[in-house]
Protein backbone atom coordinates (compact mmCIF):
# COMPACT_ATOMS: atom_id res chain seq x y z
CA UNK A 1 0.00 0.00 0.00
CA UNK A 2 2.98 2.49 0.36
CA UNK A 3 2.92 1.65 -3.43
CA UNK A 4 0.04 3.02 -3.74
CA UNK A 5 -0.06 6.02 -1.90
CA UNK A 6 2.92 7.48 -3.00
CA UNK A 7 1.91 7.60 -6.32
CA UNK A 8 -1.39 8.74 -5.39
CA UNK A 9 1.07 11.68 -3.20
CA UNK A 10 3.17 12.25 -6.25
CA UNK A 11 0.82 12.30 -8.72
CA UNK A 12 -1.69 14.61 -6.41
CA UNK A 13 1.04 17.06 -6.18
CA UNK A 14 1.60 17.22 -10.10
CA UNK A 15 -1.97 17.61 -10.59
CA UNK A 16 -2.48 20.74 -8.29
CA UNK A 17 0.64 22.05 -9.39
CA UNK A 18 -0.01 21.82 -12.89
CA UNK A 19 -4.02 21.92 -13.05
CA UNK A 20 -4.94 23.32 -10.51
CA UNK A 21 -2.33 26.45 -9.89
CA UNK A 22 -1.63 25.58 -6.77
CA UNK A 23 1.70 27.05 -5.48
CA UNK A 24 4.29 24.04 -5.25
CA UNK A 25 5.34 24.81 -1.43
CA UNK A 26 1.56 24.53 -0.48
CA UNK A 27 1.18 21.05 -3.21
CA UNK A 28 4.13 19.57 -1.86
CA UNK A 29 3.12 19.95 1.87
CA UNK A 30 -0.19 18.77 0.99
CA UNK A 31 1.34 15.01 -0.25
CA UNK A 32 3.77 15.22 2.57
CA UNK A 33 0.52 15.30 5.16
CA UNK A 34 -1.52 12.79 3.05
CA UNK A 35 1.70 10.16 2.57
CA UNK A 36 2.33 10.52 6.28
CA UNK A 37 -0.93 9.79 7.47
CA UNK A 38 -2.32 7.07 4.84
CA UNK A 39 0.80 5.15 5.65
CA UNK A 40 0.54 4.99 9.25
CA UNK A 41 3.32 7.57 10.79
CA UNK A 42 0.30 9.59 12.65
CA UNK A 43 0.27 12.96 12.84
CA UNK A 44 3.48 13.78 15.41
CA UNK A 45 5.43 11.34 12.41
CA UNK A 46 4.55 13.27 9.89
CA UNK A 47 5.39 16.08 11.04
CA UNK A 48 8.40 15.27 12.60
CA UNK A 49 9.60 14.04 8.86
CA UNK A 50 8.13 17.02 7.60
CA UNK A 51 10.37 19.43 9.33
CA UNK A 52 13.03 17.10 9.70
CA UNK A 53 13.78 16.85 5.90
CA UNK A 54 13.43 20.48 5.57
CA UNK A 55 16.56 20.61 7.78
CA UNK A 56 18.13 18.02 6.61
CA UNK A 57 17.81 18.98 3.12
CA UNK A 58 18.62 22.61 4.58
CA UNK A 59 21.86 21.62 6.17
CA UNK A 60 22.93 19.93 3.12
CA UNK A 61 22.19 22.24 0.62
CA UNK A 62 21.10 25.59 2.53
CA UNK A 63 24.49 27.33 2.08
CA UNK A 64 25.83 26.15 -1.36
CA UNK A 65 22.54 27.86 -2.62
CA UNK A 66 22.58 30.98 -0.83
CA UNK A 67 26.32 31.48 -2.09
CA UNK A 68 25.76 30.32 -5.58
CA UNK A 69 23.11 32.41 -6.12
CA UNK A 70 24.89 35.61 -4.43
CA UNK A 71 28.33 34.70 -6.81
CA UNK A 72 25.58 34.14 -9.98
CA UNK A 73 24.23 37.87 -9.14
CA UNK A 74 26.87 39.70 -8.43
CA UNK A 75 28.98 38.30 -11.60
CA UNK A 76 25.96 38.91 -13.56
CA UNK A 77 26.35 42.79 -12.17
CA UNK A 78 29.80 42.59 -13.71
CA UNK A 79 28.42 41.68 -17.31
CA UNK A 80 30.60 38.40 -16.67
CA UNK A 81 28.17 35.74 -18.05
CA UNK A 82 27.52 38.61 -21.12
CA UNK A 83 31.19 38.40 -21.97
CA UNK A 84 31.69 34.71 -21.01
CA UNK A 85 28.11 33.97 -23.89
CA UNK A 86 29.38 36.10 -26.23
CA UNK A 87 32.95 34.08 -26.42
CA UNK A 88 30.83 30.79 -26.10
CA UNK A 89 28.27 31.75 -28.75
CA UNK A 90 31.46 32.86 -31.55
CA UNK A 91 32.96 29.75 -30.67
CA UNK A 92 30.63 27.28 -30.32
CA UNK A 93 27.42 28.51 -31.26
CA UNK A 94 24.55 26.33 -31.46
CA UNK A 95 27.26 23.21 -29.96
CA UNK A 96 27.43 24.39 -26.43
CA UNK A 97 24.88 22.60 -25.11
CA UNK A 98 26.89 19.71 -26.31
CA UNK A 99 29.95 21.46 -24.47
CA UNK A 100 28.02 22.10 -21.54
CA UNK A 101 26.49 18.37 -21.52
CA UNK A 102 30.40 16.97 -22.14
CA UNK A 103 32.11 19.06 -19.46
CA UNK A 104 29.41 18.25 -16.79
CA UNK A 105 29.36 14.64 -17.43
CA UNK A 106 33.65 14.34 -17.51
CA UNK A 107 35.38 17.10 -16.23
CA UNK A 108 32.98 18.16 -13.29
CA UNK A 109 31.83 15.04 -11.70
CA UNK A 110 34.11 15.85 -8.33
CA UNK A 111 31.50 18.40 -7.76
CA UNK A 112 28.54 18.57 -6.02
CA UNK A 113 25.42 18.07 -8.48
CA UNK A 114 24.24 21.21 -6.17
CA UNK A 115 26.92 23.31 -6.68
CA UNK A 116 27.42 22.60 -10.67
CA UNK A 117 23.31 23.42 -11.61
CA UNK A 118 23.97 26.74 -8.81
CA UNK A 119 26.90 27.97 -10.98
CA UNK A 120 26.20 26.62 -14.38
CA UNK A 121 21.80 27.95 -14.19
CA UNK A 122 23.26 31.57 -14.74
CA UNK A 123 25.72 30.75 -17.61
CA UNK A 124 22.62 28.98 -19.08
CA UNK A 125 19.79 31.47 -18.99
CA UNK A 126 22.34 34.24 -20.30
CA UNK A 127 23.21 32.44 -23.67
CA UNK A 128 20.25 30.61 -24.06
CA UNK A 129 19.08 33.56 -27.19
CA UNK A 130 22.38 33.13 -28.67
CA UNK A 131 22.21 29.22 -29.27
CA UNK A 132 18.44 29.15 -30.13
CA UNK A 133 15.80 31.65 -29.39
CA UNK A 134 13.02 29.68 -29.29
CA UNK A 135 14.52 26.76 -28.01
CA UNK A 136 18.15 27.32 -26.27
CA UNK A 137 16.82 27.40 -22.35
CA UNK A 138 15.13 24.39 -22.46
CA UNK A 139 18.03 22.82 -24.89
CA UNK A 140 20.46 23.85 -22.14
CA UNK A 141 18.81 22.74 -19.15
CA UNK A 142 17.98 19.35 -20.59
CA UNK A 143 22.11 19.23 -21.66
CA UNK A 144 22.78 20.33 -18.12
CA UNK A 145 20.33 17.63 -16.11
CA UNK A 146 21.81 14.73 -18.20
CA UNK A 147 25.65 16.18 -18.16
CA UNK A 148 24.86 16.15 -14.65
CA UNK A 149 23.49 13.11 -13.62
CA UNK A 150 25.63 11.22 -16.18
CA UNK A 151 28.82 12.31 -14.52
CA UNK A 152 27.13 11.67 -10.84
CA UNK A 153 26.32 7.77 -11.68
CA UNK A 154 28.86 6.69 -14.51
CA UNK A 155 32.28 8.59 -13.77
CA UNK A 156 34.09 8.28 -10.75
CA UNK A 157 34.64 10.25 -8.55
CA UNK A 158 30.77 11.16 -8.66
CA UNK A 159 28.95 10.58 -5.41
CA UNK A 160 26.64 7.79 -6.67
CA UNK A 161 29.48 6.24 -8.62
CA UNK A 162 31.80 5.98 -6.05
CA UNK A 163 28.71 4.34 -3.41
CA UNK A 164 27.98 2.11 -6.68
CA UNK A 165 31.26 0.79 -7.07
CA UNK A 166 31.91 0.39 -3.31
CA UNK A 167 29.09 -1.42 -2.76
CA UNK A 168 29.60 -3.98 -5.88
CA UNK A 169 33.36 -4.42 -5.03
CA UNK A 170 34.42 -2.91 -8.12
CA UNK A 171 37.66 -1.35 -8.49
CA UNK A 172 37.27 2.19 -9.27
CA UNK A 173 40.06 1.94 -11.80
CA UNK A 174 37.84 -0.25 -13.73
CA UNK A 175 34.62 1.50 -12.96
CA UNK A 176 36.05 5.03 -14.50
CA UNK A 177 37.27 3.25 -17.29
CA UNK A 178 34.24 1.41 -18.22
CA UNK A 179 31.53 4.29 -17.12
CA UNK A 180 33.78 7.43 -18.07
CA UNK A 181 33.01 6.58 -22.13
CA UNK A 182 29.15 5.30 -21.29
CA UNK A 183 28.67 8.55 -19.25
CA UNK A 184 30.09 10.93 -22.05
CA UNK A 185 27.85 8.91 -24.76
CA UNK A 186 24.95 9.21 -22.64
CA UNK A 187 25.80 12.56 -22.58
CA UNK A 188 26.16 13.78 -26.19
CA UNK A 189 23.32 11.52 -27.30
CA UNK A 190 20.86 12.39 -24.97
CA UNK A 191 21.43 16.15 -25.71
CA UNK A 192 20.97 15.37 -29.35
CA UNK A 193 17.60 13.57 -29.12
CA UNK A 194 16.13 15.86 -26.84
CA UNK A 195 17.27 18.57 -29.24
CA UNK A 196 15.13 17.00 -31.55
CA UNK A 197 12.46 16.22 -29.04
CA UNK A 198 12.30 20.43 -28.85
CA UNK A 199 11.82 20.33 -32.55
CA UNK A 200 8.75 18.79 -32.50
CA UNK A 201 6.08 21.70 -30.31
CA UNK A 202 7.32 19.57 -27.25
CA UNK A 203 8.17 22.59 -25.41
CA UNK A 204 5.34 25.66 -25.26
CA UNK A 205 7.06 29.11 -23.76
CA UNK A 206 3.88 30.22 -22.44
CA UNK A 207 3.40 27.19 -20.15
CA UNK A 208 6.55 26.08 -19.48
CA UNK A 209 8.49 29.34 -18.00
CA UNK A 210 7.76 30.45 -14.35
CA UNK A 211 7.13 34.01 -16.08
CA UNK A 212 6.62 35.45 -12.45
CA UNK A 213 9.59 34.94 -11.74
CA UNK A 214 10.83 36.45 -15.08
CA UNK A 215 9.00 39.22 -14.12
CA UNK A 216 10.49 39.59 -10.25
CA UNK A 217 14.46 38.73 -12.56
CA UNK A 218 13.45 42.13 -14.54
CA UNK A 219 12.10 44.25 -11.69
CA UNK A 220 15.39 43.13 -10.05
CA UNK A 221 17.55 44.11 -12.38
CA UNK A 222 19.65 47.89 -12.74
CA UNK A 223 17.92 50.30 -14.77
CA UNK A 224 19.65 51.18 -18.03
CA UNK A 225 21.06 54.35 -16.78
CA UNK A 226 23.24 52.25 -14.60
CA UNK A 227 24.00 49.86 -16.48
CA UNK A 228 26.11 50.97 -19.28
CA UNK A 229 28.50 52.90 -16.32
CA UNK A 230 29.25 49.71 -14.48
CA UNK A 231 29.49 47.51 -17.45
CA UNK A 232 32.70 50.11 -18.55
CA UNK A 233 34.10 49.85 -15.15
CA UNK A 234 34.08 46.11 -14.81
CA UNK A 235 35.36 45.50 -18.63
CA UNK A 236 38.57 47.08 -17.25
CA UNK A 237 39.07 43.50 -15.34
CA UNK A 238 40.09 40.63 -17.64
CA UNK A 239 37.25 38.43 -17.82
CA UNK A 240 39.18 35.23 -16.47
CA UNK A 241 39.74 37.84 -13.62
CA UNK A 242 35.53 38.03 -13.13
CA UNK A 243 35.71 34.16 -13.37
CA UNK A 244 37.60 33.37 -10.29
CA UNK A 245 34.53 33.19 -7.89
CA UNK A 246 33.39 29.99 -9.91
CA UNK A 247 36.48 28.71 -10.96
CA UNK A 248 38.45 28.74 -7.53
CA UNK A 249 35.74 27.16 -5.38
CA UNK A 250 35.70 24.23 -8.65
CA UNK A 251 39.24 23.84 -8.09
CA UNK A 252 39.30 23.34 -4.00
CA UNK A 253 35.91 20.89 -4.57
CA UNK A 254 37.94 19.17 -6.82
CA UNK A 255 41.09 18.57 -5.45
CA UNK A 256 39.53 17.54 -2.28
CA UNK A 257 37.62 14.98 -3.53
CA UNK A 258 41.22 13.64 -5.87
CA UNK A 259 42.99 13.56 -2.78
CA UNK A 260 40.23 12.09 -0.57
CA UNK A 261 40.00 9.20 -3.12
CA UNK A 262 43.92 9.35 -3.51
CA UNK A 263 43.44 8.34 0.73
CA UNK A 264 45.78 11.55 1.38
CA UNK A 265 44.59 13.90 4.57
CA UNK A 266 45.28 17.03 4.76
CA UNK A 267 43.74 19.21 7.24
CA UNK A 268 43.82 22.15 5.24
CA UNK A 269 42.47 20.65 1.65
CA UNK A 270 39.59 19.31 3.79
CA UNK A 271 39.45 22.47 5.05
CA UNK A 272 38.80 24.42 1.78
CA UNK A 273 37.64 21.38 -0.29
CA UNK A 274 34.30 21.19 1.75
CA UNK A 275 32.15 22.68 -0.43
CA UNK A 276 30.31 25.22 1.75
CA UNK A 277 33.60 26.72 2.30
CA UNK A 278 34.94 26.59 -1.05
CA UNK A 279 31.36 28.71 -2.13
CA UNK A 280 32.35 30.99 0.50
CA UNK A 281 35.89 31.84 -0.64
CA UNK A 282 34.35 31.98 -4.29
CA UNK A 283 31.88 34.76 -2.55
CA UNK A 284 34.83 36.47 -0.85
CA UNK A 285 36.15 36.79 -4.05
CA UNK A 286 33.42 38.34 -6.04
CA UNK A 287 32.51 40.61 -3.47
CA UNK A 288 36.47 42.03 -3.30
CA UNK A 289 36.03 42.17 -7.12
CA UNK A 290 32.44 43.77 -7.14
CA UNK A 291 32.80 46.21 -4.20
CA UNK A 292 35.97 48.53 -6.29
CA UNK A 293 34.30 48.76 -9.46
CA UNK A 294 30.36 49.66 -8.55
CA UNK A 295 30.73 50.68 -5.04
CA UNK A 296 29.31 49.56 -1.58
CA UNK A 297 25.46 50.63 -2.27
CA UNK A 298 25.13 49.52 -5.57
CA UNK A 299 26.90 45.88 -4.67
CA UNK A 300 24.65 45.89 -1.76
CA UNK A 301 21.65 46.58 -3.84
CA UNK A 302 22.67 43.49 -6.18
CA UNK A 303 23.30 41.40 -2.82
CA UNK A 304 19.64 42.54 -1.46
CA UNK A 305 17.89 41.33 -4.66
CA UNK A 306 20.21 37.95 -4.43
CA UNK A 307 18.94 37.08 -0.72
CA UNK A 308 15.35 37.74 -2.04
CA UNK A 309 15.87 35.16 -5.05
CA UNK A 310 17.79 32.52 -2.34
CA UNK A 311 14.57 32.61 0.18
CA UNK A 312 12.15 31.59 -2.58
CA UNK A 313 14.54 28.58 -3.42
CA UNK A 314 15.77 27.53 -0.31
CA UNK A 315 11.61 27.06 1.18
CA UNK A 316 10.84 24.90 -2.39
CA UNK A 317 13.55 22.98 -1.85
CA UNK A 318 13.06 22.39 1.86
CA UNK A 319 9.82 20.96 0.91
CA UNK A 320 11.02 18.83 -1.66
CA UNK A 321 13.40 17.59 1.22
CA UNK A 322 10.14 17.04 3.25
CA UNK A 323 7.90 15.13 0.61
CA UNK A 324 11.63 12.71 0.06
CA UNK A 325 11.45 12.47 3.72
CA UNK A 326 8.07 11.19 4.15
CA UNK A 327 8.22 9.14 1.48
CA UNK A 328 11.20 6.90 2.89
CA UNK A 329 9.99 6.89 6.29
CA UNK A 330 6.63 5.48 4.86
CA UNK A 331 8.46 2.17 4.71
CA UNK A 332 8.35 2.19 0.38
CA UNK A 333 12.41 0.90 0.35
CA UNK A 334 11.59 -1.94 2.44
CA UNK A 335 8.50 -2.90 -0.16
CA UNK A 336 10.01 -2.48 -3.07
CA UNK A 337 12.92 -4.57 -1.55
CA UNK A 338 10.43 -7.51 -1.20
CA UNK A 339 9.01 -7.21 -4.00
CA UNK A 340 12.22 -7.77 -6.62
CA UNK A 341 14.35 -10.60 -6.25
CA UNK A 342 17.15 -11.22 -8.70
CA UNK A 343 17.38 -14.73 -10.19
CA UNK A 344 20.27 -16.32 -9.93
CA UNK A 345 19.59 -18.40 -12.86
CA UNK A 346 18.57 -15.51 -15.06
CA UNK A 347 20.29 -14.93 -18.11
CA UNK A 348 22.88 -12.08 -18.54
CA UNK A 349 20.48 -9.87 -20.27
CA UNK A 350 17.70 -10.40 -18.36
CA UNK A 351 19.80 -9.74 -15.18
CA UNK A 352 20.76 -6.40 -16.91
CA UNK A 353 17.44 -5.51 -17.42
CA UNK A 354 16.12 -6.70 -13.91
CA UNK A 355 18.86 -4.70 -12.34
CA UNK A 356 17.93 -1.52 -14.76
CA UNK A 357 14.77 -1.96 -13.40
CA UNK A 358 15.07 -2.43 -9.98
CA UNK A 359 16.85 1.00 -9.98
CA UNK A 360 14.80 3.21 -11.86
CA UNK A 361 11.68 2.03 -9.63
CA UNK A 362 13.41 3.39 -6.38
CA UNK A 363 14.80 6.32 -7.74
CA UNK A 364 10.85 7.00 -9.21
CA UNK A 365 9.72 6.23 -5.60
CA UNK A 366 12.46 7.39 -3.52
CA UNK A 367 13.28 10.63 -5.08
CA UNK A 368 17.26 10.60 -4.72
CA UNK A 369 19.85 9.35 -7.48
CA UNK A 370 22.06 8.09 -4.58
CA UNK A 371 19.69 6.37 -2.18
CA UNK A 372 17.84 4.25 -5.03
CA UNK A 373 21.46 3.29 -6.15
CA UNK A 374 22.56 2.50 -2.67
CA UNK A 375 19.65 0.16 -2.35
CA UNK A 376 19.79 -1.38 -5.29
CA UNK A 377 23.05 -2.18 -4.97
CA UNK A 378 22.29 -3.69 -1.51
CA UNK A 379 19.19 -5.60 -3.05
CA UNK A 380 21.84 -7.01 -5.82
CA UNK A 381 25.51 -7.02 -4.17
CA UNK A 382 24.63 -10.30 -2.07
CA UNK A 383 23.97 -12.80 -5.27
CA UNK A 384 26.12 -10.69 -8.17
CA UNK A 385 28.70 -13.31 -7.43
CA UNK A 386 25.82 -16.27 -9.01
CA UNK A 387 24.49 -14.40 -11.95
CA UNK A 388 27.95 -14.99 -14.32
CA UNK A 389 27.75 -11.42 -15.29
CA UNK A 390 31.09 -9.27 -14.17
CA UNK A 391 30.29 -7.15 -11.00
CA UNK A 392 31.65 -4.02 -13.35
CA UNK A 393 27.91 -4.39 -15.92
CA UNK A 394 25.63 -5.08 -13.08
CA UNK A 395 27.47 -1.58 -11.17
CA UNK A 396 26.73 0.23 -14.92
CA UNK A 397 23.25 -1.35 -14.69
CA UNK A 398 22.24 0.05 -11.70
CA UNK A 399 23.46 3.52 -12.46
CA UNK A 400 21.86 3.51 -15.89
CA UNK A 401 18.71 2.89 -13.91
CA UNK A 402 19.27 5.23 -10.98
CA UNK A 403 18.69 8.42 -13.48
CA UNK A 404 14.94 7.61 -14.54
CA UNK A 405 12.64 10.29 -14.29
CA UNK A 406 13.65 12.70 -11.57
CA UNK A 407 10.84 14.14 -10.87
CA UNK A 408 8.71 16.53 -8.02
CA UNK A 409 10.29 14.39 -4.90
CA UNK A 410 13.41 15.42 -5.49
CA UNK A 411 14.59 18.39 -3.66
CA UNK A 412 17.05 19.04 -7.10
CA UNK A 413 13.92 19.24 -9.25
CA UNK A 414 12.82 22.23 -7.58
CA UNK A 415 16.69 23.93 -7.37
CA UNK A 416 16.66 23.51 -11.08
CA UNK A 417 13.15 24.86 -11.32
CA UNK A 418 13.57 28.14 -9.92
CA UNK A 419 17.54 28.41 -10.58
CA UNK A 420 16.28 28.55 -14.62
CA UNK A 421 13.17 29.76 -14.01
CA UNK A 422 10.96 27.01 -15.27
CA UNK A 423 7.60 26.11 -14.51
CA UNK A 424 6.95 23.09 -12.60
CA UNK A 425 5.99 21.51 -16.45
CA UNK A 426 9.04 23.25 -18.18
CA UNK A 427 10.95 21.26 -15.13
CA UNK A 428 9.47 17.82 -16.74
CA UNK A 429 9.46 18.43 -19.46
CA UNK A 430 13.53 18.95 -19.44
CA UNK A 431 15.31 17.49 -15.83
CA UNK A 432 12.32 14.70 -16.23
CA UNK A 433 12.55 14.00 -19.51
CA UNK A 434 16.07 14.02 -20.03
CA UNK A 435 17.01 12.23 -16.91
CA UNK A 436 14.49 9.79 -18.64
CA UNK A 437 15.97 10.09 -21.81
CA UNK A 438 19.22 9.50 -20.25
CA UNK A 439 18.38 6.14 -18.58
CA UNK A 440 17.50 4.07 -21.86
CA UNK A 441 20.55 5.92 -23.79
CA UNK A 442 22.53 4.21 -21.41
CA UNK A 443 21.10 1.17 -21.09
CA UNK A 444 21.96 -0.38 -24.69
CA UNK A 445 25.75 0.91 -23.80
CA UNK A 446 25.84 -1.55 -20.62
CA UNK A 447 24.59 -4.22 -22.81
CA UNK A 448 27.34 -3.23 -25.07
CA UNK A 449 29.81 -2.96 -22.01
CA UNK A 450 28.55 -6.47 -20.78
CA UNK A 451 29.87 -8.07 -24.11
CA UNK A 452 33.41 -6.35 -23.51
CA UNK A 453 33.60 -7.41 -20.31
CA UNK A 454 32.93 -11.31 -21.42
CA UNK A 455 35.54 -10.79 -24.19
CA UNK A 456 37.94 -9.55 -22.11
Amino acid sequence: MEILHAAIAIVGAIVLIIRVKVDPVISLLLACVYLGLATGLGAQGTVDQITGGFGEIMAEVGLLIGFGVLIGALLHSMGTFDDLVEILARRLGRRLPYAIAGALSTIFPSIYVDVQVVLAAPMAKESAPAVDRRHGLPWLAGAMAIGIFAGYVFVVPGLAAVAIAGLMDVPLGTYLLYGLPIGLTTALVTTFLFRLLLGRGFWKEETDLDHDALVRTAEGDTDGQDDAPRAERAARLPLWVRLLPILVPLVLIATGAILDLAEVSNPVVVFLGDANIALFVGLLIAFCTVRPSMGAEATGEVLTAGFRTTGEILLVTGVGGSLGAVIAESGMDETLVDLFSADADAPVILSILLTWFIAAVLHFAIGSVSVAAITAAGIISPIVGSLGVDPVVIALAIASGAMFALHVNSNFFWMFSTLLDLSTKGSLKTLTMATSLGAVVSLPLVLVASLVATAV
